[in-house]
């Protein structure tokens, strides 16, 4: 499938660890919960790049790079946080989880980029997958006195469909970049937190440890994954094969024994993993095209 698009999907497969690390944190609020765990997430990449330091000379960031990416990460969680706060779980989420549709959709109009019949209808069965994940099967109610809310989690796919997309533009900026911008997201989480909530910290070495892991992965080294997958990767087939993250997430949950088994589960899990399949017709069948680069 390409090393770059692996990679980017390992991203994915970071993120479905969220929701249980998330409840394994305890009674955090969400924006000092991000403010902790980016702090984490950009040790990681000073980790990184003390164990693999950049070569070479390294040009000068362009100043949209830096918006791109500061408003991708921190926007995102802001406006998710926001959503929760104004909206039921449920829709809030689904709406927020349209971003991998956006993205399969967007790259039609990236340079290089030609959007297939299967990449539409792949995301397409995925977004049914995650349609049956979310909702537990219970259907959805969609309520106009939480249209603030549901706005909030429209804004949550456009930012981070865009941030994905417009990453993909600059792919001689190194993923090293980064690093600030789990940094600049830490800071500006931290001002929210001391604005609009009130400090509970992690209560015992296991929710510590759990902030720790989300900091690692989730929150950490999966956005340094999916820099290089947007970046170098298939989009089209990254951006349907993501709708597997509430399918993953749910999977971990069930062998946590946090959630239980079902039909429904089979259901969706058909459903994502064969929009996936189809989003990736064209890798299995032919070399990749000239925008998976090679690594």
């Amino acid at each position: 499938m390409g090393r770059a698009t692996l990679i980017g999907f390992s991203a994915v497969a970071m993120w479905a660890l969220l929701a249980l690390l998330t409840d394994a944190s305890g009674q955090v609020p969400p924006f000092l919960l991000s403010a902790i765990t980016f702090a984490i997430g950009t040790c990681v990449g000073l980790g990184a790049r003390m164990v693999m330091p950049v070569s070479g000379k390294v040009e000068k960031i362009p100043p949209q790079v830096w918006v791109i990416g500061i408003v991708g990460l921190f926007g995102y969680h802001f406006f998710y946080f926001t959503a929760l706060r104004n909206a039921p779980a449920v829709e809030a989420s689904l709406i927020a989880y349209l971003w991998p549709l956006l993205i399969v959709l967007g790259s039609a109009l990236m340079p290089g980029e030609r959007l297939a019949w299967n990449h539409v209808v792949g995301a397409l069965l995925g977004l049914a997958g995650t349609v049956l994940i979310v909702t537990k099967g219970g259907g959805l109610a969609f309520d106009a006195r939480y249209a603030f809310g549901y706005a909030m989690a429209g804004v949550c796919a456009l930012l981070w469909s865009a941030y994905s997309l417009l990453s993909r533009r600059f792919p001689s900026v190194p993923t090293s970049i980064v690093t600030w911008f789990c940094a600049a997201t830490s800071a500006l989480s931290l001002i929210c937190h001391l604005l609009l909530e009130k400090t509970v910290l992690p209560d015992g070495a296991g929710q510590w440890l759990a902030v720790l892991g989300l900091g690692l992965m989730p929150v950490g080294a999966a956005f340094y994954a999916w820099d290089i997958g947007v970046k170098r990767g298939n989009i089209q087939v990254l951006g349907a094969a993501s709708y597997a993250a509430p399918l993953l997430s749910t999977l971990v949950l069930i062998a946590a024994g946090v959630a239980e088994p079902s039909l429904r589960i089979l259901a969706a899990c058909l459903l994502i993993t064969g929009g996936a399949a189809l989003a990736a017709k064209s890798l299995f069948m032919r070399k990749p095209a000239t925008g998976e680069a090679s690594a």
